[in-house]
């Protein structure tokens, strides 16, 4: 539970507010864990008056309605009331833990990459053109990093022998007290498959544990094998899942 509210709070937009045990997130972006609903305490309320209050919120801002539903989610029953109104379940997500940061691999950057710490708005930008992020998207995803309560650290890998510096790879921890969490990594699809990513988070992981974390987290699509792979080889092991529902079929 500990790594759930880390990561909450790790992915705190500057838009939400308090809706009867709700988490009623409002900010534009890409990042859906940065624009749903976290239902973390039950309230007093019926779910589905608060359900039509939410759905008002997010029309007025122009957004669809996410749910996100966890093992922790309440009232226990609300996936399967969602599931009763029709609502699709979406992107099944792994939530995974290293219980220890301790014997980290100590790989060094590869030849011919040069590793370089950039801030919030750089990264931003860096990895929403790897992702092909349309502009008004990297910009919030900019201004959550800059507001975030949880501060973040971000590197990109440029190759030296690229006239424009091509990014090799990119990714980000924040840290949280004991815990860091890695998010946003992506390698160049060009690049994929040659160890970068594995590479990277594990020097993430030993900059975090030498600012004092002691257990390292991160949350990944139950379906992207390669990646499962790779940070089950980096120690990471399965904590649990999430999935998002949405009233809104084809929903993004």
């Amino acid at each position: 539970m500990r790594v759930e509210d880390a990561g909450i709070n790790a992915s705190a937009p500057t838009r939400q507010l308090w809706l009867d045990g709700w988490i009623v997130r409002l900010s534009a972006g890409k990042a859906r864990r940065a624009r749903c609903i976290n239902a973390v305490a039950c309230g007093e309320r019926p779910v589905a008056d608060k359900l039509a209050e939410c759905e008002a919120l997010y029309r007025q801002a122009g957004l669809p309605v996410f749910v996100r539903v966890t093992p922790f989610t309440q009232p226990a029953t609300l996936d399967d009331e969602l599931a009763a109104r029709g609502w699709v379940r979406l992107d099944d997500t792994r939530v995974m833990v290293r219980t220890s940061l301790e014997a980290l691999p100590q790989p060094a950057v590869p030849p011919g990459v040069v590793e370089e710490e950039v801030d919030g708005a750089t990264y931003a930008a860096v990895v929403g053109a790897l992702r092909g992020t349309p502009p008004p998207d990297v910009h919030a995803h900019a201004q959550r990093l800059a507001t975030s309560p949880v501060p973040y650290r971000g590197f990109v890998w440029r190759r030296l022998d690229a006239p424009a510096g091509d990014v090799v790879a990119c990714g980000q921890v924040a840290r949280e007290g004991a815990l860091a969490g890695l998010y946003d990594v992506f390698t160049a699809p060009a690049q994929r498959g040659r160890g970068f990513a594995q590479a990277l988070c594990a020097r993430l992981l030993e900059r975090a544990r030498e600012d004092g974390a002691s257990v390292g987290y991160l949350q990944v699509d139950a379906a992207n094998a390669p990646a499962l792979s790779a940070y089950r080889r980096l120690g990471f092991q399965d904590a649990y899942g999430y999935h998002y529902r949405s009233p809104e079929a084809g929903a993004h």
